[in-house]
Formats: C-alpha cells, sequence, structure tokens
C-alpha cells in the first residue's frame, strides 16, 4: 500500500512554535488532614505542658438540706503527685536547591516556591502521623485501657459505635477513622437498613453515626500502611472530645518562632555553600495531650474486608 500523504499540520509539529500551559507540582500523598482542623490547639511559651489531674479516689464531703447547727463538713480536693508532662516534639528537614536551578528555570513557576511547597506539606503529612502514631504522645498510644473495646464480630458495626459513644459520653466531638474503616461501617449499615447521615464540614461531606461526624485519615494504619494492597485488614477507629475547656484532646504547638510559615511551622534560610546549593531548615514542633481519660476511645480489630452479596 502507498504511503498516505500529510496535508496539513501535525501536532507535533505545531508544538515547536507553541507555548505550553503547566501546572504546578501535583503531589498524591497530599491529604486533607482533617484531625489537624479539627483538634484545639494550644500555644506553649516553655514548649513543656503539665497535666495536672486531680486523683481518681477523690470525692468532696458536702451537706445537703441543713436544718441545724451541725458543724459543716471540712475537705480538699487531692491532686496527682507526679503528673504527666508532655513536650513538643520536632519534625525537621533540610531542604537542598542548586543556584543554577533557582536562577535558570523559575518561570513561570518559581522552583524554591514549589520545592518548600512540596517539602512542607510532607512534613504537615507526618505531623499528623505522628499525632496518631507516635510512641509518646500519639493518640492511639494514650487511649486507657478502660476506654480500649473489641468489635463483636470484627467488621464495625452501628452497636460497636454505639459501645464507644458509652465510653467518651460527655460532649464527644468526632469519630477518626481509616477510609476503609468508614466504608466496612457504611456496609455494614446498609446490611441492616440503617444509612447514616450525612453532614458538610469545611466543604466537604462526611458520613455521621449518632449525630457525630465519622472524619477520615489514612494515618489511622490498616494492617501497619496508609494504602494497604488489598482491601483485607485490621485497624482501629477512635473517638474524641476535643478541647480544652472540655478537658479534651489538645493540639500542642510553639509559638513565635523565627521564620513562623504556620503555627508551629517555620522555615529559615541556612545560607548557600561552595558548590553554590542553597538550603533551607523546615521545622514544625507539635505535640498532642490528652486531658483526661475519658477524653478518648478506641474501637480495636477493626476488620475492613467484609462484603455482603444482596439479591
Amino acid at each position: 500500500m502507498a504511503e498516505q500523504l500529510q496535508h496539513s499540520l501535525g501536532d507535533a509539529a505545531a508544538r515547536k512554535l507553541a507555548n505550553t500551559t503547566k501546572t504546578t507540582p501535583q503531589y498524591s500523598t497530599i491529604t486533607p488532614r482533617w484531625l489537624v482542623r479539627l483538634l484545639d490547639w494550644k500555644p506553649l511559651e516553655s514548649g513543656t505542658l503539665r497535666v495536672n489531674r486531680v486523683k481518681d479516689n477523690t470525692s468532696v464531703d458536702v451537706l445537703c438540706g441543713q436544718k441545724d447547727e451541725q458543724p459543716l463538713p471540712e475537705t480538699f480536693v487531692n491532686y496527682e503527685e507526679k503528673p504527666r508532662e508532655y513536650t513538643l516534639s520536632a519534625i525537621s528537614t533540610v531542604l537542598d536547591v542548586h543556584t543554577r536551578v533557582s536562577d535558570l528555570f523559575s518561570n513561570p513557576h518559581d522552583q524554591i516556591k514549589e520545592q518548600l511547597r512540596l517539602t512542607i506539606e510532607s512534613v504537615k503529612e507526618r505531623q499528623e502521623l505522628e499525632l496518631i502514631n507516635n510512641e509518646d504522645y500519639g493518640l492511639l498510644k494514650n487511649v486507657p485501657k478502660s476506654q480500649r473495646i473489641q468489635t463483636r464480630k470484627n467488621a464495625p458495626t452501628p452497636d460497636d459505635l454505639d459501645e464507644l459513644i458509652g465510653k467518651v459520653w460527655k460532649e464527644p466531638s468526632f469519630f477518626l477513622a481509616h477510609p476503609l474503616a468508614i466504608a466496612a461501617f457504611g456496609r455494614e449499615c446498609t446490611k441492616r437498613g440503617v444509612p447514616p447521615a450525612t453532614v458538610s464540614l469545611f466543604g466537604a461531606q462526611f458520613l455521621t453515626w449518632r449525630g457525630l461526624p465519622i472524619i477520615p485519615t489514612d494515618k489511622l494504619l490498616v494492617d501497619g500502611e496508609t494504602n494497604p494492597k488489598t482491601t483485607a485488614g485490621k485497624t482501629n477507629i477512635l473517638l474524641l472530645r476535643v478541647g480544652e475547656k472540655k478537658q479534651g484532646v489538645v493540639g500542642l504547638y510553639q509559638p513565635g518562632l523565627p521564620g513562623e510559615q504556620t503555627p508551629g511551622l517555620s522555615v529559615r534560610f541556612m545560607g548557600i555553600n561552595r558548590s553554590a546549593i542553597g538550603s533551607y531548615l523546615v521545622s514544625l514542633y507539635c505535640s498532642a495531650a490528652v486531658l483526661t481519660d475519658d477524653a478518648i476511645g478506641a474501637l480495636e480489630n477493626v476488620d475492613v474486608g467484609n462484603y455482603y452479596d444482596y439479591k
């Protein structure tokens, strides 16, 4: 067959003279980080918070219905002798950008600005991971034994979440769960014919249970992973009461840092070395504190891989 002649300008040739519209770098691992938005954040001038608590067995003696001149009871409120202290933890990294790159290739998008933006996003993603999983101050590690419950049938059922509400019944704020756990709970509700209502927060829709929003985060790991390769696996669901006034869970940060970009996060220029590489120190100081034991509860051993066949 004879070769077909081309009678019009093709795309490949035309692009040699055309400008291309470019986007800023798209980073697929960035998440909304709802937990950071929903926590009540408390600034620490000293970098350490001491949580003074009343002893569990403390009771105040009072007299009710006094009708004579009998002496009033004498009492006082006793405190724990060794209160818990939370010290801010640092999440830091150094960004290196060659001056030749920033000088020659910063149009239309500033190379340093975009590199800093992506680095800060990565640091904030690690912040949410640490708030949940840190061995010292992470929420999962600070759920008291009395506030931990197990699923009845592995899958997260409405009964399980009701029991969790029974553990955090004083003004609970929201559930926190991996998206796969939320999907598993939705399937259990569908099977029982009780589809959960939704609520709008931050311009997004969230499932709710008993009026409490179920906030998704991939930092509540499934079998130790944020993105498991299969739909099966075990995870946990948390229920939190947040806010210092409610004696709940609070986030902690250091205010007034040099080069502060957002609360607790700073960017500082470290200079240019003899290889013409400019360095920027990115640091974020944060922690979390559970002010009272009943401010948090955990539903453990949540199976996210249970499915049903519907007729």
